[in-house]
């Protein structure tokens, strides 16, 4: 492979602080991270920040890729993947693990391994396990480099919904029934299992949602209107997940509310609302990132639910420790109440996801905002704190 493009070390140039931009990864949302992280490396201000791309493929291996997110865009409704935009089919990237070393190698088979300089901060923009669950952020944290976003446990806490309600109920937070069908549950008696969902929608009726615990993007989730659906609804998500989250339906309107952590804490952006969508059952992943649904920003809401929906949206954040930005996401029922669905601790930040355009609402572009979540990493240290 050709090393003329790759990054100049320290020596070589004024040093500018250098951001790995990590995207991709194991878990299914593989193709929707690629297309974030190329609107965000089209964000970054070049005058300010080095950009090293850092792709992981489906199978796991770090590659270098190609600084160019003109190819990282969904194109007749394809999401692109890390293996099409690496530079090499067998080099990788390593991060050492050394925390008094930043230090970035490159190599390939057969040849010699080439130290592509230090970063100074990683923006890993990676959605699901391995990634956006805590696992990314241990190692960099063995690593000494900073990172934007939640740390090791409120990364944890936010991708595995049932911990995140738990912690939600034991701070107060208004969640909706549910109920958790755990792998060694699933593994020692399926009927059992079964059963257990089956008497929930009998406590509180029909439809229910089945989803993968710890995923996200809305894949692997169905709608179930009864009986005749659950087998294969179970299915699916065990696709995704080996356990189960069931809800029950909340009829209501759907508000996602952003927040961003400022010098003086984290403060909450207008809210939005995500309007039914005809053409399909749920917000799901078509819809989202496929079928463009838009959403309503700001939502209209009263300025008292205004005021009460952020409230509740920094209580989240706090509640789980989060750090850097959380996009929260709620019902606002036919009682008036609302009812805190999930968290998310790395949003999607495409062109047209509700976090940023919730913030460019509220007055932080989007090149702000990339920019604000990279001084705030890199004024963060890693380790306890």
């Amino acid at each position: 492979m050709s090393t003329e493009n790759l990054p100049q070390s320290p020596e070589q140039q004024l040093r500018k602080p250098r951001v790995a931009v990590v995207f991709g990864g194991r878990s299914s949302e593989h193709g929707i991270s690629v297309v974030t992280a190329g609107a965000v490396l089209r964000a970054i201000d070049r005058t300010k920040y080095d950009v090293l791309p850092i792709g992981i493929t489906s199978d796991g291996r770090w590659a270098l890729t190609a600084d160019e997110p003109e190819r990282m865009a969904i194109i007749e409704r394809r999401t692109p993947s890390v293996d099409e935009l690496a530079e090499s089919d067998e080099g990788g990237v390593v991060l050492s693990v050394d925390p008094g070393s930043r230090e970035v190698v490159y190599s390939e088979p057969g040849s010699v391994p080439k130290v592509l300089g230090e970063v100074d901060v990683v923006f890993p923009m990676l959605h699901g396990p391995y990634g956006e669950d805590g696992t990314l952020q241990g190692l960099l944290e063995l690593s000494g480099v900073p990172y934007v976003g939640s740390g090791v446990l409120a990364s944890a806490v936010g991708q595995d919904k049932e911990y995140m309600k738990r912690v939600f109920i034991s701070f107060g937070l208004p969640v909706g029934p549910y109920e958790v069908i755990r792998p060694r549950e699933w593994a020692a008696d399926p009927s059992a299992a079964r059963k257990k969902i089956v008497d929930f929608a009998g406590e509180h009726g029909w439809p229910l949602f089945i989803k993968p615990a710890r995923g996200g993007s809305s894949m692997g989730i169905t709608k179930v209107d009864g009986l005749a659906g659950l087998d294969d609804a179970i299915a699916e998500a065990h696709r995704h997940d080996p356990k189960i989250l069931v809800e029950s339906l909340l009829r209501g309107r759907e508000i996602e509310c952003g927040v961003l952590e400022f010098e003086d804490g984290p403060r909450a952006s207008v809210p939005a609302e995500i309007p039914p969508v005809s053409s399909h059952e749920f917000y799901d992943f078509e819809a989202k990132y496929i079928d463009s649904a838009a959403g309503l920003v700001p939502a209209p809401l009263t300025d008292e639910q205004t005021a009460e929906v952020q409230s509740l949206a920094v209580k989240a954040f706090d509640a789980v420790s989060c750090e850097g930005l959380v996009r929260a996401d709620f019902f606002l029922t036919e009682d008036g109440e609302f009812v805190i669905n999930e968290i998310n601790t790395m949003p999607g930040f495409t062109p047209i996801s509700m976090y940023p355009r919730m913030w460019q609402e509220s007055g932080v572009t989007y090149t702000e905002l990339v920019d604000r979540l990279i001084q705030a990493a890199l004024n963060r240290s890693t380790g306890l704190r």
